[in-house]
């Protein structure tokens, strides 16, 4: 049975991820083919030594099973990805670096890109295509939605939700909340880099400086 990997997204994250995905298919003895989706892309190419080829080229590949990890920073785009493989019957993939620490009782959605020294804790609960950058970690009893992302050495402390797509900048830092009453970070919600949250952030809401505050529009 023939497979065939790729990573969608040949910009900054895609090139990132990529030698991450290809060192986990060496590690597991998986010698299958591994490209780029770009869909910016007329004909095959090359980017950083590996095939490049957009979306329709892809789908049209004679392999028994594909599998993608969804490498765009936008989480509303990652949704559209996912939709469309869904409906081609193409797999979601997770993908996670070497040194990533995953502790005891944890649930991860399909889809994960889960970067060098990222550690999720026990007990956590994560949804679909969640991104984590490098240094990040998710502390104990966490509950995270889908389409998440967690820019570079984000601090997630213990009992905090956070609502789907929300997008937490870089080196921010989120108070640990109580089991009876967990700090939550709303749906589409924004905390900005460096941001230091005590409390909960509204759904759709952008939030910077420490402690962090809603930004006021000009």
């Amino acid at each position: 049975m023939s497979e065939v990997f790729a990573v969608y997204g040949a910009s900054g994250c895609g090139r990132s991820l990529m030698p991450v995905a290809a060192k986990q298919l060496n590690s597991l003895g998986n010698m299958s083919q591994i490209i780029f989706i770009d869909d910016a892309l007329t004909q095959d190419s090359s980017v950083n030594g590996y095939v490049a080829m957009n979306y329709e080229r892809f789908k049209s590949l004679e392999h028994d099973n594909k599998f993608v990890l969804i490498a765009i920073a936008s989480s509303s785009i990652r949704q559209v990805i996912a939709d469309r493989l869904l409906k081609d019957d193409i797999s979601l993939w997770t993908v996670q670096g070497a040194t990533t620490l995953i502790m005891d009782e944890v649930s991860i959605g399909a889809g994960a890109a889960l970067s060098p020294f990222v550690t999720i804790a026990a007990n956590v609960t994560i949804g679909k295509c969640f991104h984590a950058n490098l240094y990040s970690y998710v502390e104990h009893d966490c509950i995270v939605g889908d389409y998440v992302t967690f820019a570079p050495r984000v601090s997630c402390n213990g009992n905090i939700h956070i609502h789907d797509h929300a997008y937490i900048g870089a080196g921010a830092v989120i108070k640990q909340g109580t089991p009876d009453k967990p700090l939550v970070i709303g749906k589409g919600a924004i905390v900005g880099m460096g941001a230091v949250v005590t409390k909960d952030v509204p759904a759709g809401a952008v939030v910077v400086g420490n402690p962090a505050r809603p930004l006021l529009k000009q």
